[in-house]
This record gives structure tokens, C-alpha cells and sequence, in this order.
């Protein structure tokens, strides 16, 4: 939960940086202190490039230099600023899921009309270290008010002190909760999704696999935003982006020993959910990617995996974008932008027929 509401100068750093973040673009740069910021053929958005400029100047610092319990209360502090005012869904509740593994946390978000609306099982990001419902809870708001789906948000447990696979084994007894239950939270029980950003691209996508190897029921959908998807492979985006540009190689390095507790094979693809064998019969994808990302190579081999083995598979790169740009849409509008088409897009999918053919997008 958050550590009480923002401070006085926590308030002043959101309304100067959602200012700055509406100038215009040369103005933009020129603030950054740097000129256009080009690598790998891409040139990153000038509100990228002014928001990591800011948070180099109030003194931001890797995660991977603290504690996890550091890092936890850096991270709330840092998504109440960058969350904005709370966008307006039909009803929020919290509640408790029952697992065999103990009871776990989760939020309900119901659009405003939603009888028989979609449901999606959201699984937050932040290295299975970070994180809980309150940093991701303006991201659930979003694509439960843009794609017009229920969204339940889930509060797993975190490495170190519940190593892998406790995050694995809460999120898919989550997701056959949510089966079961649909229907009382209000939702079409035909259609539930399983999604998360990053470290919960990594679990929705592991989930995936695992309930269709087991002949459990499987996802109707797999949402996975800036997913991490193996660690098995130095990835050229992970080289191009080591550092600077929000989520570093060292970051990703700290996860993992916490996640793995220095006892995994990162080949299982219950990790790697990429080097997994067996890729057909999956249920459809949704991957979005951001230009600017360490993860953003994996994140595209797994569309081409997918499709490669049959499955349908749809990528959307944004290319100007950095990781987490999800968590930025209450400072800027780029960001913003991106998650309302986004939604659109899971909207779209979800509705669609099962046979609808995948696409693969790359913009700015």
C-alpha cells in the first residue's frame, strides 16, 4: 500500500513535469539539455527524453543499488506522481482471492456498462520484486475504461522473501479463480483474459503455456505489454539500452537474482517462457513493445515464435517509447495516447472471432 499521500514537493514535481511534458517538441529537447537522442534507427520521444532528463536531475538512482524494501516504497512514491488523477471507471472493490498456495490480494475494476464484458487477469510489473495494486492502479483504470473490460488486478507474492515460483503458482491459481468466478464478478465467463507489463507479461505468458500443457482451461486472450520473456540470450536491444533509459541491464541483473534466488535455470520456460517447445495452441496474443526498451527484442522473437507455430500473434512497437510507459500516462500525453490505442486494440481482439488473422505493427 501507498506510505500516506503525496508530500508537498511530490505535488509540485507532478504538475512541473505534466508541464513541461505539454511544451513543444524543440522546446522539449532544448530543456532535456541534449540533442535529439537517436540509437538503433530510432529517435526517442522528446517527453522521453525531457522525463528521463528530470529524474536524472532530482536524483532518481538505479534499483538494482537498494534494498528490496528501498526499492518497494521508491517505486510507490514514484508511481503516485506519475499517476495523475484517478481516471474514472464504473465501480473499484477489493477483494481476496482463495488460493491453495494462501489468500492473495486483488482488485476489481467494472466499466461502466460491463454485464458480459470481457474479463482480463491483470498481473503487475516490477521484477517480481516491486509493486503491488496501487503502483499498477492507474494502468488498470485505463484499459478498463478504454477497452471497456473488466479488469482484475492481482497483488502475487514477491521475490525475495517468496522466490520462483510463488509469483507463478499465485498468478495461475488467479486466473482459474477468475474462470470460475466471472460470472459473480459480472463478466462474460466465455471470454477471460490473462495479461501484465513486464514481469507480468512473464508471468501471463508463462500461465498461457502452462494451462495449455496441463489441459487446464487457458486464457481466451494473452495480454503481454513490454513483456520479459528470456534471459537465456544478450538480445541486441539489451545492449543498444543497457542504460538511461528508465529499466537498465543492472535493474533487469537484481531481478533476477532475487526472483531465482540463485537456484534456477533460466532455460525452464516457466522463466523463459520464449524457449519454450511447445508454442501452438496457444491461446492469441497481444504484444506491445517499446522502442527504447532492454526487453523490446524478446518481446518481438516471441510474436515471431508464436506465428511461426501457428498461433495468432499481433505486435504493436511503440517506437519512441521506454519501458513502464504505461505507468507515465498521468504526465504524458504520448504515453497516454499509447495505452488508449492500446485499449482499443484489446478491445478490438477480444471481441473479435476466434479467427480473426494476427497483424504485426510497427509505428512511432
Amino acid at each position: 500500500m501507498h506510505d500516506g499521500p503525496l508530500t508537498f514537493r511530490e505535488r509540485l514535481e507532478h504538475r512541473f513535469a505534466r508541464t513541461l511534458l505539454r511544451l513543444p517538441p524543440r522546446l522539449q529537447l532544448l530543456l532535456s539539455g541534449k540533442e535529439q537522442v537517436t540509437r538503433d534507427g530510432l529517435r526517442l520521444h522528446p517527453e522521453m527524453q525531457l522525463l528521463l532528463s528530470l529524474r536524472e536531475r532530482l536524483g532518481a538512482v538505479s534499483m538494482s543499488s537498494l534494498s528490496p524494501d528501498v526499492g518497494r516504497r521508491r517505486m510507490r512514491r514514484e508511481a503516485m506522481v506519475h499517476a495523475g488523477e484517478p481516471v474514472e471507471v464504473g465501480t473499484v472493490r477489493d477483494l481476496v482471492v482463495e488460493t491453495p498456495h494462501g489468500p492473495v490480494k486483488a482488485r476489481h475494476y467494472a466499466p461502466a456498462k460491463g454485464a458480459g464484458r470481457p474479463l482480463l487477469v491483470f498481473l503487475h510489473g516490477g521484477g517480481f520484486v516491486l509493486c503491488d495494486l496501487d503502483t499498477h492502479d492507474g494502468t488498470c483504470r485505463m484499459l478498463c475504461r478504454h477497452a471497456d473490460v473488466h479488469i482484475l488486478s492481482i497483488e502475487y507474492r514477491l521475490a525475495p522473501e517468496h522466490p520462483f515460483p510463488a509469483a507463478l503458482e499465485d498468478a495461475k491459481a488467479a486466473f482459474l479463480w477468475a474462470c470460475a468466478n466471472a460470472e459473480a464478478l459480472g463478466a462474460d465467463p466465455a471470454r477471460v483474459a490473462i495479461g501484465g507489463d513486464s514481469a507480468g507479461g512473464n508471468l501471463a505468458a508463462a500461465v498461457s503455456q502452462l494451462c495449455v500443457r496441463e489441459g487446464l482451461r487457458a486464457p481466451s486472450l494473452q495480454f503481454l505489454l513490454y513483456p520479459a520473456l528470456d534471459r537465456t540470450v544478450d538480445w541486441p536491444s539489451m545492449r543498444h539500452f543497457a542504460e538511461g533509459f528508465f529499466l537498465t541491464r543492472a535493474d533487469i541483473q537484481w531481478f533476477q537474482q532475487h526472483y531465482s534466488g540463485g537456484r534456477v535455470d533460466f532455460s525452464d520456460p516457466k522463466i523463459s517462457p520464449l524457449v519454450s517447445r511447445e508454442l501452438s495452441r496457444l491461446p492469441p496474443a497481444l504484444v506491445v513493445t517499446a522502442g527504447f526498451d532492454p526487453l523490446r527484442d524478446e518481446g518481438e522473437a516471441y510474436v515471431a515464435a508464436l506465428q511461426k507455430a501457428g498461433t495468432p500473434a499481433t505486435l504493436r512497437r511503440f517506437d519512441g517509447l521506454v519501458h513502464a510507459f504505461a505507468n507515465m500516462c498521468g504526465v504524458s500525453q504520448a504515453c497516454h495516447d499509447a495505452v488508449v490505442e492500446i485499449s482499443s486494440t484489446l478491445r478490438r481482439m477480444l471481441d473479435a472471432p476466434a479467427s480473426e488473422p494476427a497483424r504485426s505493427e510497427v509505428r512511432a
